[in-house]
């Protein structure tokens, strides 16, 4: 399962949920955490002012506490908590595996920029990082690595920039060093793209296709007419079972992509 989880924004939907998915690996993009410090606090980045958990890592481990956690941040920067206290905060991505699953691999790359510890939050060109996990059906022994990243945010749209265009080659660099020959790799995350994006085409340059197309990844939370930014690659079509894009519950602005495998 891939989901923007919107820093928690409906973390009582999302953390209600997650437990009965039945999702053995989670990929959660928009992850917060911030040491020592629990329940909300308030972002802003000059463009934006949003409601967000104050270590919605920590809340997602409690709510799935039979799975193992990875979480790497792409940046940090202040929140400030109801009392108006500024923190530091991290912000990045979690990948969670059900405990019967072994862990046996994981690596990461940025993808766009490097770490960066700001002093306020920028409006664009923030770091983004990709995280890889490999694990292995038992049933068959066959190695999988699940990837994923949440894409560069562009304040002009989600069209192609030379910026995402790099960020495509490094992230189809980081696919191709990890994956040995008999691996399947699932791709998946906020791509912040349209589907008609060039991104696809280095993807699939490197044996990876998208389940996603043109369909509509978004909620009713989000109010904007443009409703593509989730996508899901695999590198064996062979291999799915069943690919779903759920429009109930929202527990997000973004659905939720639930792969069978």
């Amino acid at each position: 399962m891939s989901v923007n989880a919107w820093g928690g924004t409906l973390s009582d939907e999302l953390l209600t949920w997650l437990p009965r998915s039945g999702a053995d690996v989670v990929c959660l993009q928009e992850v917060t955490r911030t040491p020592g410090l629990t329940g909300w606090t308030r972002f802003d980045d000059g463009e934006r002012t949003l409601p967000q958990r104050a270590d919605l890592l920590a809340d997602v481990r409690g709510a799935l506490p039979d799975h193992q956690a990875i979480f790497v941040a792409g940046d940090s920067g202040p929140v400030h908590d109801p009392a108006g206290t500024r923190h530091r905060q991290d912000f990045g991505l979690a990948t969670l595996v059900a405990e019967p699953l072994p862990v046996c691999g994981v690596e990461s790359a940025f993808v766009h920029g490097e770490f960066t510890d700001h002093d306020e939050w920028t409006i664009a060109d923030r770091p983004r990082v990709a995280l890889a996990v490999r694990t292995v059906d038992r049933p068959s022994g066959r190695s999988v690595w699940v990837v994923q990243v949440h894409g560069l945010r562009d304040p002009a749209g989600k069209g192609d920039t030379p910026a995402r265009c790099r960020q495509a080659e490094r992230l189809a660099e980081l696919v191709q060093r990890i994956r040995g020959p008999h691996d399947l790799v699932v791709l998946c995350g906020d791509f912040n793209l349209l589907p008609d994006s060039e991104t696809f085409g280095v993807l699939a340059g490197i044996g990876l296709t998208d389940l996603v197309g043109t369909a509509d990844t978004r909620t009713s939370r989000y109010l904007r007419p443009v409703r593509h930014a989730s996508y899901l690659l695999v590198s064996d079509t062979a291999a799915v079972k069943a690919f779903e894009i759920l429009a109930q519950p929202e527990i997000s602005d973004h659905r939720a992509l639930m792969l069978e495998i």
